[in-house]
């Protein structure tokens, strides 16, 4: 089967697939669930296009597929406890269904199938990657070091939130400490470097591009459509003054120590 095909029937998978999670939040009414669709979509998309068309050195097909498994794997799961755990949808998808109004469920189902394309368009960098021929050396170790950095963080920063959002002496109040303090989307700037990974197994691919337009498309997707603007909008509606005061202190991606002032605290 060609990589045309594949790719046809992959997306054709996932919007089948995204149409039943449609379903599933008409019924529920939590939209969130589109995350946990992406995510394991993701995932699940790439590993057949690494496994079944690319013709790159066998043992990176392997890497790259175990590699992007384990990442999708372990958000995925995280998005859906927190779905599962949250008795209330997500803040954006309450405010993206409230603005919609009357055509809120149309709306949903477009940006549903919209997520389904992206699926296929965020897994064509780990099949670019696996394309490489050469067979693996230090700077896949590099490559594989920067991807552990990566999902390491991540998890970390998933963590420091749900713990901070377990305490009910501190339900209203900004999230500010362990890797928050640094980076007021350490998720998202983790997220995004673990990417660079592929960028690095990807090294002498053809197609190696494909890595590079996949990590500058997911910065501007975090940073300037459906990321850090949707979230902090909703930040700001929610918690209001704490917030800006955050936003002052704190830079929104690229994590940076906290200023401690003459007193030593934070700021």
């Amino acid at each position: 089967m060609s990589l045309a095909e594949t790719i046809l029937i992959a997306w054709a998978c996932m919007a089948v697939a995204m149409a039943v999670l449609w379903l599933v939040q008409r019924r529920t009414g939590d939209a969130s669930i589109v995350d946990v669709g992406w995510t394991f979509g993701t995932g699940a998309v790439a590993v057949v296009l690494v496994t079944m068309t690319s013709d790159g050195d066998p043992a990176r097909r392997w890497l790259a597929a175990v590699m992007v498994a384990a990442w999708s794997l372990r958000l995925g799961v995280y998005l859906w406890r927190r779905v599962r755990a949250s008795a209330r949808e997500e803040g954006r998808y309450r405010y993206l269904r409230d603005a919609l109004g009357t055509r809120a469920e149309i709306g949903l189902f477009v940006f549903f199938q919209i997520q389904a394309a992206w699926t296929v368009m965020f897994a064509m960098p780990i099949w670019a990657a696996s394309e490489a021929m050469r067979g693996l050396d230090w700077l896949d170790a590099v490559g594989i070091a920067v991807w552990v950095a990566g999902v390491l963080g991540e998890t970390i920063a998933d963590r420091q939130l749900a713990r901070f959002r377990a305490d009910p002496g501190r339900a209203g109040e900004v999230c500010d400490t362990g890797l928050w303090g640094w980076s007021r989307h350490p998720n998202y700037f983790f997220e995004w470097l673990q990417w660079w990974g592929f960028v690095v197994l990807g090294v002498g691919s053809d197609y190696w591009w494909f890595t590079v337009a996949g990590v500058v498309v997911m910065y501007v997707f975090i940073t300037r459509l459906t990321g850090i603007p949707y979230t902090e909008k909703q930040a700001l509606r929610s918690r209001g003054e704490s917030y800006r005061r955050y936003r002052e202190r704190v830079p929104a991606f690229f994590p940076r120590p906290p200023v401690r002032t003459k007193a030593g605290r934070a700021q």
